[in-house]
């Protein structure tokens, strides 16, 4: 991330939905199951993988490995979504990661969470390993938790050579997705490793102030709620500011709702060959961390309670979608990994009135409906030794 120095500081007061807010014991239990172990064990990992220049074996190797721990926290790759793309300057393809966790109220709203992961020069540890290591741990937290929008984790490639990966997939997924991609905010975390020695217990918090001026408003009353929810499951302080040149700017530009996270003492390592955990915090990374999935739990409406309950993971987080529903029914897959399954339709009087066979399948399947009577059915999800079946509505 290149960032000024100087900074133009303005105070807000809370009011309205801010003061709503309150700590909830569910979020801070989640928050506390953070790991010093595994935030200091993921910046040592990020920062063996190497250079991570486009075109080269490392930045691959770093896709791979990231991919991989999306993976292991039990994941599927049907949830994950590889964006290639290329960019003036080189014929070498690099990719975006996008892993989605899909909602169960707001399924097609979407909280973006992002962090990018190439680095221009060294190893870059901190710009941005720190915000791809949080990334890490706020998935492997977020898997078994219902939330009530959508969540999609987004490692993006070509920061350093001018958001080229944020532009092209504001272009050539958000803006191509028919309808549109409707994205509830979009929250950055770019280099917040910290300075070593020094005492490293504010976050900045980064609103838009830029044009166009018809999502500032927005911005600054989600980045007031990200100032809330740090306090409320951290010990950090927290300093306003204004986001600047990072992954949120496409998505500004695109009049989205952007929010950030900056490191208050700035690194001067950045973009060198000393950009390396020696000269960072991690204790801090570890707060940040804190503060993070504390927020991300109240953006995305996160039903902690319901963990208590074994349904949603029981039902290995398979969902049927929108219900009541008219013309299409969207089928969530969840956390299987099926390379088949029959899906079937049946009515009240046990009648299968709908039966198909759906191979190779994405994360998310569509099934045209129009053509049954109103009523009340039964949708059926039939793979190797699972049997999911859930109640919908035909309007």
């Amino acid at each position: 991330m290149k960032k000024n120095t100087l900074s133009l500081f303005i105070i807000f007061s809370f009011f309205g939905e801010i003061n709503a807010q309150t700590f909830i014991p569910e979020y801070n239990n989640v928050a506390n199951q953070v790991t010093q172990t595994n935030i200091t064990n993921y910046l040592t990992e990020f920062e063996g993988l190497g250079v991570k220049r486009r075109g080269t074996a490392s930045l691959t190797n770093t896709l791979n490995w990231i991919k991989n721990k999306y993976l292991s926290y039990g994941y599927t790759n049907t949830q994950l979504f590889e964006d290639t793309y290329t960019y003036s300057g080189s014929t070498a393809a690099v990719k975006n990661l996008i892993l989605t966790k899909v909602g169960t109220v707001y399924p097609n709203t979407f909280v973006i969470v992002c962090a990018h992961y190439d680095s221009i020069v060294g190893t870059g540890t901190n710009d941005n390993g720190s915000g791809t290591t949080i990334l890490l741990e706020m998935a492997r937290l977020m898997k078994n938790i219902p939330t009530e929008y959508s969540i999609k984790f987004i490692n993006f490639s070509g920061e350093e050579d001018g958001l080229q990966g944020s532009q092209h997939y504001v272009s050539s997924v958000v803006n191509a997705t028919n309808p549109k991609m409707n994205i509830k905010l979009v929250f950055n975390i770019d280099e917040v490793g910290g300075v070593a020695g020094m005492t490293n217990n504010t976050i900045t918090c980064e609103r838009d102030t830029g044009i166009p001026t018809t999502n500032n408003a927005a911005s600054n009353t989600i980045t007031n709620e990200l100032i809330t929810c740090v306090d409320l499951y951290s010990t950090l302080n927290t300093f306003l500011s204004y986001a600047y040149a990072s992954d949120y700017m496409p998505f500004e530009d695109n009049n989205e709702v952007i929010t950030g996270f900056f490191e208050k003492n700035e690194s001067i390592h950045r973009h060198t060959a000393t950009d390396l955990l020696v000269n960072m915090d991690p204790v801090y990374v570890y707060n940040i961390a804190k503060a993070g999935i504390g927020s991300l739990l109240h953006f995305a409406v996160a039903n902690v309670a319901a963990l208590s309950t074994s349904e949603f993971n029981s039902d290995y987080q398979v969902s049927f979608f929108p219900n009541p529903t008219k013309e299409f029914l969207t089928i969530n897959l969840g956390i299987l990994s099926e390379k088949e399954y029959q899906f079937q339709l049946i009515d009240t009087n046990g009648k299968v009135v709908l039966e198909k066979l759906i191979t190779n399948p994405n994360q998310l399947e569509k099934i045209n409906i129009s053509d049954f009577a109103k009523g009340i059915y039964l949708a059926k999800l039939n793979a190797i030794n699972k049997k999911i079946s859930k109640k919908i509505v035909i309007e």
